[in-house]
Parts: structure tokens; sequence; C-alpha cells
């Protein structure tokens, strides 16, 4: 719908995607260390107002460049809720109970990804694309009247860093276990992203023609992952985090294959299997991310989310090229090759850490 509004190519139009996602990748470092010092409820609750009000604004946009500015503002906000709720639930949640906590967080991300999908789709097949961000804009603000309302304040507010914030870094980029959670993290939204912004395009076209508002409608394969990733977080101490992300690489690329069978339950089946492996997968490697950072742990959090989004910037992106020449064909390439690097990734550091079952200290990966 918009490639058509503002004239724009599917290349193009895919920066909508990149804005935001690199907004994200950008601020994510910054909140995190920002959450450390003033507390992480504070943050969490301006985050989503400041959400609320870019989405609304959004609707504004008369222009390709007001929507991409706007919608970069989104990203911007985004990691103050998105990674700083991550820190706060492995501060306040036990030890043992954190990664079942962190994947019903994932399911709650996964049920939110659904919602502004469909609602989007719903209302702008309906009365146009403003009225979709006005909609959404909305539900965004009386969410964080709501976080404002009921979110407890942290048991620790105001903490301060354990190092100075370049320290730290240094310190985090130099933890091999860190740095391979931030490569799956990458692989996870560069591979959601690609699979859903240009199956919009396939399925779009003929023979399958689909609308604004049934392309919306797609995305309930996202509640498939939803009831998936708690019983993920319940295997993840048995079964250690690589064995888990092994898995989760496995059903994203066989998820993607089967997307290619030309036939629209294929294509949405393949859906359904990609992404619940990626949710596994993000799940898994979020959960380690906070046990294995033993400092400065929204900082940590923070680098994983600019990860995370810059593989979404790249999903967003470096498909476009694929699709002008090979199709939906050339996309789900890219997509199984992003899953071998997940195993790749799982098979290495497997190798040179302990199982996640044997203590809530010395979890693997």
């Amino acid at each position: 719908m918009l490639a058509g509004i503002f004239h724009a190519s599917q290349a193009t139009i895919s920066l909508t995607i990149t804005a935001s996602t690199l907004g994200v990748a950008l601020a994510a470092p910054v909140m995190g260390q920002i959450a450390d010092r003033v507390g992480r409820r504070r943050i969490i609750v301006l985050s989503a107002l400041t959400l609320g009000v870019a989405t609304l604004l959004t609707a504004t946009s008369a222009s390709l460049g007001a929507l991409l500015f706007w919608r970069f503002m989104q990203g911007v906000a985004t990691p103050g809720v998105f990674s700083v709720t991550t820190a706060y639930v492995h501060d306040e949640w036990p030890p043992g109970r954190a990664a079942p906590a962190i994947s019903a967080y994932v399911s709650g991300t996964v049920v939110g990804g659904f919602s502004g999908r469909v609602i989007a789709g719903f209302v702008a097949g309906r009365w146009g694309w403003h009225w979709a961000f006005i909609a959404l804009g909305t539900i965004s603000l009386a969410i964080a009247a709501y976080l404002w309302m009921s979110l407890p304040v942290e048991r620790h507010a105001g903490a301060k860093p354990a190092a100075p914030v370049v320290e730290a870094v240094k310190g985090h980029l130099r933890n091999k276990q860190l740095l391979a959670a931030y490569g799956v993290g990458f692989c996870v939204l560069s591979t959601l992203t690609a699979m859903f912004t240009y199956v919009t395009f396939h399925l779009a076209a003929p023979p399958y023609s689909l609308g604004a508002g049934s392309l919306g409608f797609i995305f309930v394969v996202y509640l498939v992952g939803a009831a998936v990733t708690p019983i993920a977080g319940r295997r993840i101490d048995r079964d250690g985090h690589s064995r888990m992300l092994m898995g989760a690489a496995m059903l994203g690329g066989a998820g993607a294959l089967l997307s290619l069978v030309p036939a629209l339950w294929a294509v949405i089946a393949g859906l359904a299997i990609c992404s619940s492996g990626m949710f596994i997968a993000q799940a898994s490697a979020t959960s380690f991310v906070g046990t294995a950072a033993k400092h400065n742990r929204a900082l940590a959090l923070g680098l994983y989310v600019s990860c995370y989004y810059a593989g979404g910037s790249f999903g967003g992106t470096a498909p476009g090229w694929l699709w002008q020449t090979f199709g939906w064909p050339g996309c789900v390439a890219l997509v199984v090759a992003i899953q071998m690097v997940i195993a790749a990734i799982a098979f290495t550091m497997g190798r040179q850490v302990v199982p996640a079952t044997v203590g809530a200290d010395e979890p693997g990966l």
C-alpha cells in the first residue's frame, strides 16, 4: 500500500522497516546505560509514552521522508521498553525463574507483534494508512498509562553501573558468550524481518493477490510462537541454550523452505514454523544474556538489542536486491543461510561451556 502511495519500489519502501530498526540499534546501549543510573521503571514508562506520541505523529507524514523520520523516532523510543524490561525481569525475578519469566515476556512481544500487524492491516484496509498509526498510537498511550499505574518500582532503583560505560562496553564485547548471543540476536530479527516483509509482496502478487487486510491477518501465525515460547522457556534450563538454538535454527530453515511450495496453506504454515523457531531462539538468547552479564546488565541487554535490530535493518534491506532478481526464492535462500549461521554459533559455543542445568549462575549457550 505504501509503495503505491509514495510511488516507491519494494526495496525503497522497505526503508520504513529499516528506519525504525536503525533507531533501535543506535539508541539501545544509551537507554541501557541511562536505565542503570536512573532506574528501570522510569525509563520503561517514559519510553512507552514517547513511543505512543511518535506513532501518532507518524500519521501526520505527508511525504516518504517524513514517514521515515517518525519511523526512526519510533525506533529510538523502543529499546527503553524492550531491552530495559528484560533487565528489569532479570533483576526482580529469582535466578532460577529467569528463563521462564523471559519466555513469558517474549510471548508478550509475540502477541504484540501479532496485534500490531493485524490491527494495522485491518484499519489500513478500511480507513487508510494514517488511521492505522492513529489506532496503534492510541493503544500505545493507553499501555503507557497502565505501566505508570501498575508497574512496581524496582528494588534497586537508580543503582550505579559497576564500571564506566566505555569500560563496561569493552568488557561485554570481550565476553565470547555474550558475542555469541549478540550474533544470534542479529540473525533472529533479520530472519523475521526478511520473511514477513517480503512475503507481503509475494502474496500480494498473482496467483494469491491478497489485499492489505488479508495480509495483516497472515500474522495470526505469530500466535503459534506465543504458545510455543513458554514451553521452550521451561526446556532451556533442562536442555541448555545451545541445544535449543540448534533446534530453533532447524525449525527456521524448514519453515522457510516450506514457504516455497506454491500454495497459500504452505506459505502460511512455513511462516508459522519459521517464526516459532525464531521466537524460541530469541527466548534462549535473551535469557542467556541476562545471566551471562555479571555487571551492567541493562547495558549488556542494550547491546544485544542493538545487534538484534541491526539484524532487522539487514533483513529489511538486503533481501530487496534478491527480491528484484530472484523473487521469493532468493529471499528464502538468504533466510536459510542465516539459519546455518545460528546453528554454527550454537554448535561452536556449545562446545565451550557447560549445560544450563548445572546452576543458575553457569548457564550454557
